[in-house]
Formats: structure tokens, C-alpha cells, sequence
């Protein structure tokens, strides 16, 4: 068990039931329709139950009263049962209540027979997903590290995120996590083919102020790039892209890092970065940089992400 201090709870969680009527007929899911011809696109919250950050940017959105000057608008708070679970005293254990519903997003998933609180969910937001062009799925990490991107590796996905500028940083995924699907490669966000933009943002610390007046900007940043709302000022200079090898899932309780980590340190080809009873993981790469480190590993969940930087 860590030994960590808890982080303080900068950002409270705020109760959601004012919001879960909705428009849609979905708990949670509110739309607008300018009534003008655009993109349809969604911003998803919560699809972690303590990543707070899309909780004040969703909230911001429908608070404000933010209504798109074309296309349409979805909002949706994705795993609010997960989210209700939230305990000060271990404010980490609200991720999620039994599946990583950032990890269920295949049809093998929704249409099988296993039940979960978040496979429930996702079943009920599969339509919500499916009939958005453009997605920004909302996150943040539990060490307090630069924020980021993470995408497939699809032209129309970096275009978008290297034209918004921030955050600066970018986590690109050929293949996938590797460990399931995400939300934003959910059917036809997952072809080559597709039109529609489908962008996760890492935006800090899961509690800090500065992680939900982050998540607002890129939002409206977001919204803004599509033509939903005016045009914002552009963010210029150097980006860093990182093209994600592997996804380490731990496999034993025995899972140790060669030396504390929060994420984006580097190794060389070979350097010894973790053991999982007799596995070694090793930097597949020289500059192989680590990303999200688990806090605390947990046999079956992600212990780790080793990355490449790109040109």
C-alpha cells in the first residue's frame, strides 16, 4: 500500500442531481440544437468518477447557458455512479466501480452479456457517442504532471490537437491502448474512414483548481475550433508528441518501480524501469519516456505506459 500523502481536494465535488433530467430521454445527457448546419459534437465528462475536471467543465457549459451558433451540442456526465462513490479519505477509489469505463467501448463489450455499473452505462450512452461527428472526452491524472492529449494515431485527430496548441503535449495511439477500447475510437470514431474527432485531454491533477479552469479553456477551445462557438485566440509554441509502444498491465502483487515515478521521465534502450514478480519491463527504446505510472498497482489495471518521443 502507498505511502503517499493524500493530495488536498482543491476541487469539490458538486452535486449532480439538479442536471440528470437532461433532454434527451438518457440521464445526465443534455443537447442543443442551434438549428443551424454544423458538426454535432459532444463533450463528455466523468468518465472516471474522480476526474473533476470534466465535472466543472460540463457544469461550466450548461451553468453559463452556452448554446452553439451552429451544428449541435451534447453534454454529457458519463459514470455518475462512480462519481456519487467519492470518499475524501480515499479519493482515488471513485475511478470506477467495477469496469475502467474508459476501456469498454468495443462491440464485443456492449453487446455481451456481462453486467457492470458502467457497462450499464455505456449501453445507455452508446447512442450519445455514436451520433456525435466530434468528441472531447474530459480527463485528468493522478500525479500532477504536464497535461496532454491522448488519440488515435489518425490525421484528422493530431490536425485538431496540434491547431489547439494546448495542452502542448500529445499522447498518440497507433494501435489502440492495447488494453480495450476507449470512447473516443467507439464505432466508426475507430475507422480510418471517419470524418468525426475524437480527443481525450489529460488536464492535470485530478483535484487541483488549475485542472478545472483548464479543462474549460480547452473545451471552449474545442467548441470554438468547430464553429459552435466564436473564435478564441490561438496558442502558439513548441509541441511534444509521444507515440505510445506499450500498455503494461500488472500482473502480480509483487509489481515494483526501480525508483519513484509521477511520468514523463525517460531511459535508456534495456534500463530496468519496473518488476512484476519475474517479468522485467525494460525501456524498449532509448528516450523511452514513462506516462502515467500507477500510484498504486493493482493486478489487472494499467501499471504503466512506455512511449517514444516523435519527431
Amino acid at each position: 500500500m502507498t505511502t503517499e500523502p493524500l493530495p488536498p481536494i482543491e476541487i469539490q465535488p458538486r452535486d449532480l442531481r439538479p442536471y440528470r433530467a437532461g433532454n434527451t430521454g438518457i440521464d445526465y445527457v443534455h443537447r442543443f440544437d442551434s438549428g443551424q448546419p454544423g458538426p454535432h459534437v459532444l463533450i463528455n465528462a466523468l468518465t472516471h468518477g474522480n476526474e473533476f475536471c470534466g465535472m466543472v467543465a460540463a457544469t461550466h457549459l450548461l451553468d453559463a447557458g452556452v448554446r452553439p451558433r451552429i451544428g449541435t451540442l451534447t453534454v454529457s456526465f458519463a459514470n455518475v455512479a462512480a462519481y456519487e462513490s467519492f470518499d475524501p479519505a480515499q479519493p482515488f477509489e471513485s475511478r470506477q466501480l467495477v469496469h475502467n469505463m474508459n476501456r469498454i467501448w468495443s462491440a464485443a463489450q456492449l453487446d455481451g452479456d456481462e453486467a457492470s455499473p458502467e457497462l450499464v452505462r455505456a449501453r445507455a450512452l452508446r447512442p450519445v457517442v455514436a451520433a456525435a461527428d466530434h468528441i472531447l472526452d474530459i480527463h485528468s491524472t493522478s500525479r500532477d504532471v504536464s497535461p496532454f492529449w491522448v488519440y488515435p494515431q489518425f490525421a484528422r485527430n493530431a490536425a485538431v490537437a496540434l491547431a489547439l496548441g494546448r495542452p502542448a503535449v500529445h499522447l498518440v495511439m497507433p494501435q489502440g491502448m492495447g488494453t480495450g477500447t476507449p470512447l473516443v475510437q467507439h464505432g466508426r470514431h475507430g475507422h480510418t474512414d471517419h470524418h468525426g474527432v475524437g480527443l481525450v485531454v489529460e488536464c492535470g491533477q485530478h483535484f487541483k483548481h488549475g485542472t478545472g479552469a483548464l479543462a474549460i479553456e480547452v473545451t471552449l477551445d474545442f467548441l470554438a475550433h468547430f464553429g459552435l462557438l466564436a473564435p478564441r485566440p490561438a496558442h502558439s509554441g513548441a509541441q511534444r508528441r509521444y507515440e505510445l509502444l506499450q500498455t503494461w498491465v500488472v500482473r502480480t502483487p509483487q509489481f515494483r518501480f526501480t525508483q519513484p515515478l509521477v511520468g514523463f521521465e525517460t531511459f535508456a534502450r534495456g534500463e530496468l524501469i519496473a518488476t512484476d514478480g519475474s517479468d522485467e519491463i525494460r525501456a524498449l527504446c532509448d528516450d523511452c519516456t514513462v506516462l502515467m505510472p500507477a500510484r498504486v498497482p493493482i493486478v489487472g489495471r494499467e501499471g504503466v505506459y512506455l512511449t517514444r518521443p516523435l519527431p
